[in-house]
């Protein structure tokens, strides 16, 4: 049985039947990942001594007759900007190459609690910060559909795993894309919730008031199973997290459903193919009942430099902990405390991070920080307004995840304003706090996957993933990458 290929749902029904045990998933998985990785490269590392212990406690209490998780047995990957206790986070970084966390962040504390199984931390771009996974100081990951190409990033690990199914579901961190473009990329499912619907503790920071951790699958429903365990209120540590948040899965019914059709992505810097795909897929929307209508985001088209501003500001700030002194790496003692921070944070961080400290450090400084980052809260503020205009015109939006399919290893590494371009459909979603998902639509004429995007109001997950499930049963289901 090529229980690898099974998904979480399909596992969980074995398990609670007892027709295989969370060891055989796990031994499963694990060869899995073994005969794959040097292929894809999703895992910086494999924690292969805790997964089995977990494992075997999962089957020890099901022995006994206990109360299983939801999660019991579930092999789930973790981004490694993700703390967990006892193994690894580096963050893909030289800087927190040799990091290993005192504690659990709080989704891994509910995973771990809903009986999941953890075999391994998943490569990134450095600090999260990068839309290719080719910024990892350790190594790039590449596209499972094509290894030629990139995965998308940040999360580039986190989908490249699920696609080459080594694992079912993963964790990834989402701070203006970074879930939804490895999502599309890959060929998978990639929700990003609301702003506060997760706690954040324990996620490394990259941009505070963006970031935002969610799940990637293979199918809707484990998208819904996963992000019902991990969401909730983290009142002791994260106050920024909803207290009352509850999610409630919704039938897979949209009739009625007015959708939004977002015309500002839909037209310059997005591909031919891109368009035609999600414009194919509102019209199997409409098939279902479901009431399309054109929308406008007027501020969209500026929202790329915005963020940029926004988040290499905060990055800055976030990223001045690490000065060689309290933890992390530490460059030549040998000259004064100054030669430590330049050697420290020049060898610690890679180009792409130290570019955006810059940056941010730039737009925070004396004389500029009114001509840009102020001016970029100021449009946030107006992106925000516009989307509740919107919201009142229809109940979702639907636009392209990303406005290209995955390109080649090395394509755009030499022009970061190209990389960044990358991000021009999902930005906005985290600068409004809002919730987005991309589900597969498609692919283009070299059979690399395009991504459907549904944005909806603050707390609609359950609306976004009843009519991504609709759409999903509609295209009987997304294809399985069978290339590896």
């Amino acid at each position: 049985m090529e229980l690898y290929k099974k998904t979480a749902a399909e596992l969980a029904a074995l398990l609670r039947a007892k027709e295989v045990s969370a060891c055989e998933v796990l031994d499963d998985t694990l060869t899995r990942i073994h005969a794959v990785e040097p292929q894809v490269d999703a895992f910086l590392s494999v924690t292969e001594d805790a997964a089995r212990a977990q494992a075997k406690a999962v089957d020890e209490k099901r022995a006994k007759g206990g109360d299983l998780g939801a999660l019991a047995g579930i092999p789930i990957g973790v981004k490694d900007n993700i703390c967990t206790k006892g193994s690894k986070t580096t963050c893909a970084s030289k800087m927190l190459e040799n990091f290993v966390p005192p504690y659990n962040a709080t989704v891994v504390e509910k995973l771990l609690a809903a009986g999941a199984v953890i075999p391994g931390k998943l490569n990134m771009d450095e600090f999260a910060m990068g839309g290719s996974c080719e910024n990892s100081a350790f190594k790039p990951t590449r596209n499972p559909w094509d290894t030629t190409r990139v995965p998308g990033g940040s999360s580039g690990g986190s989908a490249a795993s699920v696609a080459a199914c080594e694992v079912p579901l993963s964790l990834g961190s989402d701070t203006g894309g970074s879930i939804r473009c490895p999502a599309s990329f890959c060929g998978v499912v990639g929700l990003k919730p609301t702003y506060g619907a997760v706690s954040r503790f324990g996620l490394v920071a990259f941009a505070s008031s963006l970031d935002q951790i969610g799940p990637i699958a293979r199918t809707v429903d484990d998208a819904a199973l996963l992000f019902s365990v991990i969401c909730g209120g983290d009142a002791a540590h994260d106050a920024t997290s909803r207290a009352d948040y509850a999610f409630t899965p919704l039938p897979a019914d949209i009739w009625g459903l007015r959708v939004g059709v977002l015309k500002e992505y839909l037209g310059e810097g997005v591909t031919a193919e891109s368009r035609e795909a999600v414009l194919k897929a509102v019209e199997t929307l409409r098939a279902l009942g479901a009431q399309p209508t054109e929308i406008s985001i007027p501020s969209a088209p500026h929202a790329l430099p915005a963020y940029y501003i926004i988040s290499s500001a905060e990055a800055s700030s976030n990223l001045a902990r690490y000065d060689g002194v309290k933890y992390g790496y530490s460059g030549s003692r040998d000259g004064t405390l100054q030669d430590l921070y330049l050697t420290s944070r020049s060898e610690g961080f890679g180009t792409e991070v130290k570019r955006r400290i810059m940056l941010g450090a730039y737009v925070l400084s004396s004389g500029y920080y009114d001509a840009y980052y102020k001016r970029a809260k100021m449009l946030q503020r107006q992106i925000a307004r516009e989307f509740e205009k919107a919201f009142s015109q229809c109940d979702i939006i639907a636009a392209p995840t990303t406005p290209a399919p995955a390109f080649h290893l090395g394509e755009k590494s030499g022009d970061p304003v190209s990389m960044y371009a990358a991000d021009l459909c999902t930005v906005t979603v985290n600068i409004a706090g809002l919730p987005g998902i991309s589900v597969p639509c498609g692919a283009s004429a070299d059979g690399m996957p395009i991504g459907l995007q549904l944005i909806g109001p603050k707390w609609s997950e359950a609306r976004l993933l009843s009519a991504a499930k609709a759409y999903e049963t509609a295209v009987g289901g997304f294809a399985v990458n069978e290339k590896l």
